[in-house]
């Protein structure tokens, strides 16, 4: 197993009365054509590094901390919901005068994507979506822990109770919850995970932000309003679901093609929640192969 590349290096961004942290990946070519990414519950920028570091001879990609994730300082307003992160995002592209973007979203990301991408069409040249928390109320048992979270009392007893255990062992759940062979995962990376667990165990809004972008998901589940956004996408779309997803469950694969208008839909064995840690080059593979398919071209890198 080679040692992973490094980590991209960041900064904040000033958003009106927001911030946010950004990571930057080098890209050599003038012509590298934007990308953002967007980060799931939980989650932060740096889900991403390797699959930008795949991508960084096409793409100028930059992945963003939502408020209250990662490096990011909770909203002023205390505003979490799927809505409100969404406009973070679009004033990002807008901030950076970057649009449109190949944008990426992993799980709550992938809601955010799709919103935008249905109601800002102007900001988004192609979608790509990893296991994208879009409504789907049959009974599983890892969306039934995030309905919990959301209910009074309950999200913070159960937060609390979790900060008690050593970090190492809430990554391990997590990766267990996450990931279809948790062994997969480097060691440098897991160690980064734990990292970050004791880091943002200082922060006073970890459990904040938490609890209310779980409260943001459900809302958005239960207006089943982002099914009505994904059907206004006009850009080529890729929908990636992982076989082995213990919280999104696979078979919305169906109806992702059927809503999507353009769109290439992928489920892909051994693969859990989180595909573009899991299997980075697929997910590299199966974006330039959508594409193809939409007649995209993007920067030739065998040229010079």
């Amino acid at each position: 197993m080679s040692t992973p590349i490094p980590q991209w290096p960041g900064e904040p961004v000033r958003l009106g009365d927001r911030e946010v942290f950004v990571r930057t990946a080098s890209f050599p070519r003038a012509d590298a054509e934007p990308a953002l990414f967007v980060h799931g519950l939980a989650g932060s920028s740096a889900n991403w590094t390797d699959l930008m570091g795949l991508l960084s001879d096409e793409l100028a990609g930059e992945a963003v901390d939502l408020p209250g994730f990662g490096h990011s300082p909770p909203p002023p307003d205390r505003d979490y919901s799927v809505d409100a992160h969404t406009i973070v995002v679009a004033r990002l592209i807008e901030k950076r005068g970057r649009g449109p973007v190949h944008l990426f979203g992993n799980s709550l990301g992938g809601a955010i994507a799709t919103r935008l991408a249905g109601t800002r069409p102007d900001l988004v040249r192609s979608l790509t979506l990893i296991s994208p928390a879009l409504p789907d109320l049959r009974p599983r048992s890892g969306p039934a822990r995030i309905l919990a979270a959301t209910m009074p009392g309950v999200g913070p007893w159960a937060v609390r109770r979790l900060a008690t255990l050593p970090a190492e062992q809430r990554v391990q759940g997590t990766l267990e919850m996450c990931f279809a062979d948790p062994t997969g995962l480097h060691p440098d990376r897991v160690m980064e995970l734990v990292e970050d667990v004791r880091r943002r165990d200082g922060l006073t809004h970890n459990s904040e932000a938490l609890i209310a972008s779980s409260r943001g998901i459900v809302t958005a589940y239960m207006r089943r309003s982002l099914w009505r956004y994904a059907a206004r996408v006009i850009a080529p779309t890729l929908v990636i679901y992982g076989r082995h997803d213990r919280l999104v469950d696979p078979r919305m694969a169906a109806r992702a093609g059927r809503v999507f208008k353009r769109s290439r839909v992928v489920v892909l064995p051994d693969v859990g929640h989180l595909a573009q840690m899991e299997r980075p080059e697929t997910v590299a593979r199966e974006f330039r192969a959508m594409l193809e398919d939409a007649h995209l071209r993007l920067p030739d890198t065998t040229a010079g």
